[in-house]
């Protein structure tokens, strides 16, 4: 990945993060909404976004709906802060890296629990 694809990743990203902490006040998002990281393409056409946040299989998919439903505003947001040439469309994506990364925890953590029974 190129230098300037990362920066543009970057950017976006925290634009779509202050964005959804200030302007956006869609009740189906909630408060606690994380964009974990965004990959453009290297034509500048498209880019995924990929969000997280605590709450039930239902409560997420209802965000990942409000947020494709919210896209072209993202969009034209961007296109007035960032000055591009091509603003990308956006695809938002669920990333589930903090659940995998909790559940590797709690395996760790119960091995090292019977590894300490057995020791005794």
């Amino acid at each position: 990945m190129s230098h300037r694809i990362e920066r543009v990743n970057s950017l976006i990203r925290q634009e779509i993060s202050e964005l959804l902490q200030r302007q956006v006040k869609d009740p189906r998002l909630g408060n606690f909404i994380v964009v974990t990281a965004v990959f453009t393409s290297a034509d500048f056409r498209h880019a995924k976004v990929f969000v997280s946040r605590i709450g039930t299989e239902e409560e997420k998919q209802e965000m990942l709906r409000a947020l494709a439903a919210a896209a072209g505003f993202f969009r034209n947001e961007l296109a007035k802060r960032l000055k591009f040439k091509r603003i990308p469309e956006l695809s938002f994506q669920w990333d589930d890296s903090i659940e995998r990364g909790n559940h590797l925890l709690q395996l760790l953590d119960e091995i090292a629990g019977d590894d300490n029974i057995k020791q005794y």
